[in-house]
This record gives structure tokens, C-alpha cells and sequence, in this order.
């Protein structure tokens, strides 16, 4: 890119503000990492990191008040500052090197050059630095060939890869994010390097990692990310869970497939159809309980019966481990991981109302990604027989329009609740009350009665007649 193009890219009024301000304090200040690396990626950007020689508190405090900022977040512990300008987010930084302790990511600062910034930096992709001052205005700034590496498609280190994964552990996993998302090869001095430093990922707080995961998560090929994981070893140490799915057994020449990259193809199958990040971990994590119940037999071989169930029971405490949110995306999470097999069931035999009706009830709006990832599952190497799974698909989504039009059961409630059954029939709280709901829901998921008060209702004082010897109490 010329130095032309360059000036071009640093138009806009929060840099010549900046660069204004320097002029007037006689003070130097570069753009750097990801700002420049994702102009010459010819990728939007809004994140800007100014490295400042001097304060980088000061400077932006001066930038807010000439742009009539009303807020500067300032983080004195670690010299930064942060201004918020339309869309640009701006965050400044005092030049500075580092050192660090062995059992700790939290370095020893001390004030430096520019040249010393972009040696403590993580990639050479992200030591790419660009001078507003007035001297200099434009100067483009590459100690390290970044610049080929980023027409290469290379992460790499720009100090030895022990030296800076085992300082910051966290940036063996900004590499293979980084790898992930830019579709970019890992250099292999500095892919040895994370093998080599693997275990020092223990001492990085489980909420920096599992941001780092979520951004693999929602790159455009995650199972590019999860394969990186899996080859450098830190996969077994920070998800165990997904590390047990991997591997084939043949017994009697019958074998099963290799589920941990099963579960990458359908993670990639969804990531074609959905950004939504919940849905992608439950395609990841649809088949987590397989180790578990894995058993084979002579007559029909492997099997996994109930796997969708345990798998939904294990979500919780995953989610727990790995600082995941548990709330309602957890809760989404187990309900798609629960029910994932229910599609499937459905594509493979007539497809009736009342299995539908059902489908409707439990999956409720989140039946059409129950729908995705259950498509996302057909990973079959037969052409033939994923065409016709999709066509099957198309007819039981067909079905499900048909019957929500007609019953209105997506997010339904039974016409009766469980007080009016205890005050008609004059009865205490028990287990019968949940037995006549019951049997009320399931007389209208089966399309016994009709989904209305009066037919529920009749059909209470039947079931309650005939099963439990309840007659309604007399109205005085």
C-alpha cells in the first residue's frame, strides 16, 4: 500500500484530532495492531489502539475534550484509557516493555519505546504501527515483516514462541483464533511453540479463555480452530469432554464413526446457515454423552441410546466449567441437545399430526434451530441418501406450518391448570392432579379431543371418573 493510500485510510476526524493535539504538545503517538492490520486486510474496522510515548491517559483526556467527549474510561492499574467517538472505539496506551513472572499473566511494566511496544506484542500481524506525528505523519512501521506475513496468510511470533506464549499463555489461543477467523496458517516454529508451552494455558482465568473461544466459535469455519486445539493438546485441557469423543473402535468388523469430527461438521454445517453462538454450541455439543453410552452389540453393533438425554443433563456443569452464561442460552443449549434426535425420528417414518403437535410443544420457538441443527446432523457420505433426508425435511417443515396454523400448540398451555382440577373434584395437591394434566395434554397432543375448555374440561371429568373415582363437587 503507498504512503498516499495510507494518509487516505488516517482520514477521518478522530485521528486528525489526535495528530493535532500531538503537534500542539510536541508528543509522539503511533496507530498500531489491529486498526492497521485490518486496513491492509481491506477489513472494516473500528477499534482503534494509539500507542502514546508519555501518558496515554493524558492524551486521551485531551482528545475528549476536544471532541466534546463526555466520558473517558480510565484503567490506572494498567495505564490505558478508553473514549467512545460515534462509532469508533478508541483506547490508548503508553508505550511500554514488559516483563513477567512465571505463575502470573500480569506483567512487570515499565515505560519504553515504540520499539519496545511492538517487541511485547503477541503477532507480527499486530506489531504493524503507524506514526501521526506531524514529522512523520503517515510513516508505516514494520520491524518484523508482518506485512508478508499477512500477504502469506502466516501467524507468527515476532520474539521466540517459548518466550511469548509462556510469558502470555492466552496468546496460543489468540493464535489459532486469529488462525480461524483470517483463515491464516500458523507458522510451525511458532505452532511448536504452543505445543511446547501447552500446559502454562492453567494459569489463564477460565473467563479470558472462554472469550477466546467464543470468538473461534463464531469465525465463518470454527472446526479449522477446534482441529488446532486438538493437534497442539489444548483442547484435552480446557474441554475434556470433547477430547473423549474422539476416536474410532472395531469390534466384528462393525464400526462407529469418529463423533468428536463428526461434531466439527456439523458445528460447520450450522455455522452456513446461523451466527447465532447458542446454536453453534449445541451442534458442538449435541453428541457429548456419546462416550458415555457407547455400548456395542453382536446382532446390531455400536449403539449410543439415550445420549441426547445425558448429553442435556451434562450441559449445566460444562457450561459452569468453562464460564459459559446459565441462564436461558444454557437452558436453549440442553433443550436442542435434548430434543436434537426428534427431527430425525420424525424425517425417517410418516409424519403425523400428533407426532408434530408434540415436536411443537417441547421444542416451542425454538423449533425452527431445533430444525437446522437437526439437518446439520446428516453427515452421511451417500449423496443419495442426504438428498433425501433434506427432502423429508422439507415435509415435515411443511407439516409443522400445517398443524401450528390449525392447533396453535407452539408455547401452548393446557385449557385447565392444576388449581381448577383440585377445586372441581374437592381434592388436595397429589400426584393425581399431575396425572389428569396429563392426560388432558396428551389427549390433545394425539389429537383426541380438541385444544379448547370445554372439550378439556369434559375430558377432565371422564379421566377423573373412570381412572380415579372423582366426581366434581356439588355447587351450593
Amino acid at each position: 500500500m503507498s504512503h498516499t493510500r495510507i494518509i487516505e485510510h488516517l482520514n477521518n476526524k478522530v485521528l486528525n484530532a489526535v495528530s493535532e493535539i500531538l503537534s500542539k504538545n510536541n508528543q509522539e503517538a503511533f496507530v498500531i495492531g489491529g486498526y492497521v492490520r485490518d486496513m491492509f486486510l481491506k477489513r472494516k474496522s473500528k477499534d482503534i489502539d494509539i500507542v502514546v510515548i508519555g501518558s496515554g491517559i493524558d492524551l486521551a483526556k485531551e482528545l475528549a475534550k476536544k471532541l466534546k467527549i463526555k466520558n473517558v474510561a480510565v484503567y490506572k492499574n494498567f495505564g490505558t484509557a478508553q473514549v467512545v467517538y460515534k462509532n469508533f472505539e478508541i483506547e490508548f496506551v503508553g508505550a511500554r516493555k514488559e516483563s513477567y513472572n512465571r505463575n502470573s499473566r500480569k506483567p512487570i511494566v515499565e515505560n519504553g519505546t515504540i520499539e519496545d511496544d511492538q517487541n511485547r506484542r503477541d503477532f507480527t500481524i499486530n506489531t504493524l504501527a503507524i506514526s501521526l506525528n506531524k514529522n512523520s505523519y503517515g510513516k508505516f512501521i514494520d520491524p518484523f515483516n508482518g506485512l508478508n506475513d499477512l500477504k502469506e496468510k502466516i501467524i507468527r511470533t515476532p520474539l521466540s514462541p517459548d518466550i511469548t506464549f509462556s510469558d502470555d499463555p492466552l496468546r496460543m489461543l489468540r493464535a489459532i483464533r486469529f488462525a480461524s477467523q483470517l483463515n491464516f496458517n500458523i507458522n510451525e516454529t511458532s505452532y511448536k511453540g504452543i505445543i511446547n508451552n501447552k500446559d502454562r494455558i492453567k494459569i489463564v482465568s477460565p473467563e479470558r479463555i472462554i472469550d477466546e473461544i467464543n470468538k473461534i466459535m463464531l469465525s465463518k469455519k470454527p472446526s479449522a480452530g477446534f482441529r488446532l486445539l486438538d493437534e497442539s493438546g489444548l483442547l484435552k485441557i480446557i474441554i475434556p469432554e470433547l477430547d473423549k469423543l474422539k476416536g474410532v473402535e472395531i469390534i466384528n468388523n462393525k464400526t462407529h464413526k469418529d463423533n468428536f469430527y463428526h461434531s466439527l461438521e456439523v458445528l460447520d454445517n450450522i455455522c452456513e446457515k446461523s451466527d447465532n453462538l447458542w446454536l453453534r454450541w449445541a451442534s458442538l455439543l449435541h453428541d457429548i454423552a456419546k462416550p458415555s453410552t457407547k455400548k456395542f452389540n453382536k446382532k446390531t453393533g455400536w449403539s449410543f441410546h439415550g445420549h441426547e438425554h445425558y448429553g442435556a443433563k451434562m450441559i449445566p456443569d460444562i457450561f459452569k466449567e468453562l464460564r459459559l452464561p446459565l441462564n436461558e442460552k444454557m437452558k436453549y443449549v440442553q433443550k436442542l441437545v435434548n430434543l436434537h434426535l426428534r427431527p430425525i425420528a420424525l424425517v425417517s417414518n410418516k409424519v403425523t399430526d400428533s407426532a408434530i403437535r408434540r415436536l411443537l410443544y417441547d421444542a416451542g420457538n425454538d423449533v425452527d434451530d431445533l430444525m437446522l441443527l437437526s439437518e446439520a446432523d446428516i453427515t452421511s457420505k451417500n449423496e443419495k441418501k442426504i438428498k433425501q433426508y433434506i427432502e423429508n425435511f422439507k415435509l415435515v417443515r411443511k407439516k409443522i406450518i400445517e398443524v401450528e396454523e390449525k392447533d396453535k400448540i407452539r408455547n401452548w398451555q393446557p385449557p385447565i391448570n392444576g388449581e381448577e382440577i383440585i377445586n372441581i373434584f374437592d381434592i388436595k395437591p397429589s400426584k393425581i392432579v399431575g396425572d389428569i394434566k396429563l392426560a388432558i395434554k396428551d389427549a390433545i397432543l394425539d389429537g383426541l379431543i380438541e385444544n379448547n375448555y370445554k372439550s378439556a374440561y369434559n375430558y377432565m371429568l371422564k379421566i377423573g371418573k373412570e381412572k380415579f373415582g372423582l366426581d366434581p363437587k356439588k355447587s351450593n
